[in-house]
C-alpha cells in the first residue's frame, strides 16, 4: 500500500497471522492478497480493519446470491440440525428434490448426479462419455478451464500444463472463438467462426485415432477471457459432434443459473448439449456441482456399468442449499435481474471504453462481462503489466477485480457480481474502476 496507504498501523498487518500463514500454507496459485477477510456480506467482504471490499468476482464466481444471504444461513442451520451427510448409497428429500428442480428447468437433461465441485463434475462427465461412445479422445478449446483433476486438467488448456508429466491419452484441442482477436476473417473483417471450426474440426479428424468421445466446452470462456461462443457455433459444435458420434458436454460452472440471463446460457442458442455440467453458482459459494444427462445416455452409462462413486455424492447439506438457490433465485426474479443490471454494468465498461485508450475490448452477457486491457488500441498489444496495476489500484480503493493474462490476448478482467447486486453498487464498482485505471495510467 504505497499512495493510498492509511496513516495508522493496519490490523492486516498482523505479524502472527501471516508469519503462520507463510509457514504452513501450500502456494497454490498466484499471491495472496494481503488483507485479512473477517467477515462478507451481500456484495462486499470486509477486511480486519473493517474496510468494506466490493467483490466484483462474487468469491470464485460463485458467490450468486451474495455473501451470507440470509436465506442460504437459514437452509444451512435447518439442514445441520437435521441431516448434512449419509452413506453415498443413501438418499435424502433434499437430494431428489434439486434433481427433480433441475430436470424441470432443462428439459431434455432429465438425469442429476449431485458432486461437489466443477473440476469433479467434469470428470464424471467425460467418465461417462467415454462409457457410453466406447471412445477415449477428448476435445476441448484452447483457452478452457475445466478443472485441476485427471482428465479435467487434462482438457484444460489455459493454464497449468507444464511440468506435470503426460496429459490423459486422447486429449485434443481447437482454438475459441475470438471476435475482437478473429483467426478466419470475413470481407468485413469481423470473425468467420464457421470457417476456423471446419478447420479445426478437419485437423481433429486428421489427429484422432478413431476414437472420439466428446467435446468439452463452455459457453463464455471465462478463464480463457471471457471469450463467448457466438450466435450459431453451439449448433454448428452439435453438428460436428453428431456426426462423429460424439457427446457433447457443456460446463456451465460459471454461466449456469442465471448469470447471463437465462437459466443456462445454452438456452439462449436452442441447442441441448447430451451432458451438462453446473458448479460454482449452483451452490452460491457452497461445494455443490452436478452432471445432468437425458435418460438416454444414463441408460447406457447404466447397462456399460457407470461408476462414480464419491464420499460426498447426494450429500443433503449442500442438495438442501441448491434447492434454496433455485427458490431465491425464482422468487426475486434474478434472471431477469442479471439481465437489468448486465446491462447497466456493461453500458459503464462501454462508457470507459470510450474515455481510456487501454480498454481494448468489452464483451460478455449478463452479469458476466470481460474488459480486456491493451498496451495499444490499433495493435491490440497485450498490457498485462497496466492490467495488473489498474487491479492493485482497485484493490486499494475497495474494489476486488480478478485478471487472467494468456497467450496473444491483453489483460482481461473477469467481473461477475453476485445476481443481487444493486443498482449504486455497480455504479460504485465503475466509479473506482475509473480512478484505477486513471491513476494506473499515470504511473506509467
Amino acid at each position: 500500500m504505497d499512495k493510498l496507504a492509511k496513516n495508522f498501523a493496519s490490523l492486516n498487518d498482523e505479524p502472527a497471522f501471516w508469519e503462520a500463514a507463510n509457514k504452513h500454507l501450500t502456494r497454490y496459485g498466484p499471491a495472496f492478497e494481503e488483507i485479512i477477510v473477517e467477515r462478507a456480506e451481500g456484495s462486499f467482504v470486509y477486511d480486519a480493519d473493517g474496510r468494506a471490499i466490493l467483490d466484483f468476482t462474487s468469491g470464485q464466481m460463485s458467490a450468486l446470491l451474495g455473501h451470507t444471504h440470509p436465506d442460504i444461513v437459514a437452509t444451512v442451520n435447518r439442514q445441520m440440525a437435521s441431516v448434512a451427510h449419509l452413506f453415498s448409497g443413501m438418499l435424502s428429500r433434499p437430494v431428489v428434490d434439486l434433481a427433480a428442480r433441475l430436470a424441470a428447468l432443462a428439459p431434455g437433461l432429465d438425469r442429476v448426479q449431485l458432486l461437489t465441485t466443477g473440476a469433479e463434475s467434469n470428470e464424471a462427465a467425460i467418465r461417462m462419455a467415454k462409457l457410453v461412445t466406447g471412445g477415449h479422445e477428448i476435445v476441448a478449446f484452447a483457452q478452457s478451464w475445466h478443472g485441476m483433476t485427471g482428465a479435467a486438467a487434462s482438457a484444460t488448456y489455459s493454464a497449468g500444463r507444464r511440468g506435470y508429466g503426460p496429459a490423459t491419452a486422447g486429449s485434443l484441442v481447437i482454438p475459441a472463438p475470438n471476435a475482437y482477436r478473429p483467426r478466419f476473417k470475413n470481407p468485413d473483417g469481423s470473425n468467420d467462426w464457421k470457417a476456423e471450426l471446419d478447420d479445426a474440426f478437419e485437423l481433429i479428424d486428421r489427429q484422432s485415432t478413431g476414437n472420439l468421445a466428446a467435446f468439452i466446452a463452455e459457453p463464455i470462456l471465462s478463464s480463457g477471457g471471457i471469450l463467448e461462443l457466438p450466435v450459431g457455433y453451439l449448433a454448428a459444435l452439435k453438428k460436428k459432434c453428431e456426426e462423429r458420434g460424439m457427446l457433447l458436454i457443456l460446463d456451465e460452472a460459471q454461466t449456469g443459473v442465471g448469470r447471463t440471463g437465462h437459466m443456462f446460457a445454452f438456452q439462449r442458442d436452442g441447442v441441448t448439449p447430451d451432458i451438462m455440467t453446473l458448479s460454482k453458482t449452483l451452490g452460491a459459494g457452497l461445494p455443490l456441482a452436478a452432471v445432468m444427462t437425458s435418460a438416454e445416455v444414463e441408460q447406457k452409462a447404466f447397462e456399460r456399468g457407470f461408476l462414480f462413486y464419491t464420499t460426498h455424492v447426494s450429500d443433503p447439506l449442500p442438495a438442501a442449499v441448491g434447492v434454496t438457490v433455485l427458490d431465491v433465485v425464482a422468487r426475486d426474479g434474478l434472471v431477469e435481474q442479471a439481465i437489468a443490471r448486465g446491462n447497466r454494468l456493461k453500458e459503464g465498461l462501454l462508457s470507459l471504453q470510450q474515455r481510456f485508450e487501454c480498454v481494448g475490448d468489452v464483451r460478455g452477457r449478463g452479469l458476466l462481462l470481460g474488459l480486456e486491457v491493451v498496451a495499444d488500441r490499433h495493435t491490440k498489444a497485450p498490457g498485462f503489466e497496466l492490467g495488473a496495476r489498474i487491479m492493485q489500484e482497485a484493490m486499494l480503493r475497495g474494489l476486488s477485480m480478478n485478471i487472467v493474462k494468456l497467450p496473444g490476448m491483453g489483460g482481461v478482467f473477469r467481473i461477475a457480481p453476485a445476481l443481487t447486486v444493486s443498482d449504486s453498487e455497480i455504479d460504485l464498482g465503475l466509479e473506482i474502476l475509473a480512478d484505477s485505471i486513471e491513476s494506473a495510467q499515470l504511473a506509467r
